[in-house]
């Protein structure tokens, strides 16, 4: 009896040690999930943001869009307020050009035209002081060489500018360059719808009728019967 008694102790005091050491294990594994589990929490909570930092950044990021949007327009309203400037000093200076062309556009003419008026006014002088009086013929050849000498400068002046005069005899009627003053009887020089006289001259400037030709122009007569 004695020995089984000893033989027995030893063997609770196994089972003892046994339960005791799995109580503690499990005690020991369970504080140390829950705080695993807890801490675990804690770190994906803490990686989202607070839901009040969102609309501050909406409202950070729309103010800086609307600043640099307001400097965008600023920068466009001085550039199309130089181009507005810029466009009326253009018309300025075009209007200015346009009216100095109407006022010296026939400045080179005119200045041609001058020497015709010194020829003009020295046949005169000379006509006035070296014509005898009472000499007739030879104030008439003065005369018609000094209109003669006018009239080559004035050919040359015309010329030179692109002024030609019309030569309508025998040519065909035509509205645009004729003045059709009155109809005469065709013969046998003088084919009918042609010019047969004219009574003054037409004049072009650079190909483009400035005055018309006053004309006569030739009708086939009736014949009586």
């Amino acid at each position: 009896m004695a020995a089984r008694s000893l033989w027995a102790v030893p063997r609770r005091l196994q089972r003892l040690l046994t339960s005791s050491a799995a109580s503690d294990s499990w005690g020991w594994l369970h504080p140390f999930s829950t705080a695993t589990q807890r801490t675990a929490g804690e770190d994906c909570s803490s990686e989202d943001p607070p839901d009040e930092l969102g609309p501050s950044l909406a409202e950070r990021a729309l103010k800086l869009k609307a600043v640099k949007l307001e400097k965008e327009v600023q920068d466009l309203t001085v550039r199309y307020q130089r181009a507005v400037a810029d466009c009326e000093n253009i018309r300025r200076r075009t209007q200015r050009c346009v009216e100095d062309a109407k006022i010296f556009g026939i400045q080179s003419f005119c200045k041609d035209l001058v020497e015709v008026a010194d020829i003009l006014e020295k046949t005169t002088e000379y006509i006035s002081e070296e014509t005898e009086p009472g000499d007739k013929k030879l104030t008439l050849e003065k005369v018609f060489r000094g209109l003669s000498l006018l009239e080559a400068k004035l050919k040359s002046v015309f010329a030179k500018h692109g002024l030609e005069k019309i030569k309508p005899i025998g040519d065909k009627y035509d509205p645009h360059e004729h003045e059709l003053m009155c109809h005469v009887p065709a013969g046998v020089e003088v084919q009918p719808g042609t010019v047969a006289l004219v009574r003054q001259d037409g004049y072009k400037l650079h190909g483009r009728t400035i005055r018309l030709a006053q004309v006569e122009v030739a009708v086939e007569s009736q014949k009586r019967l």
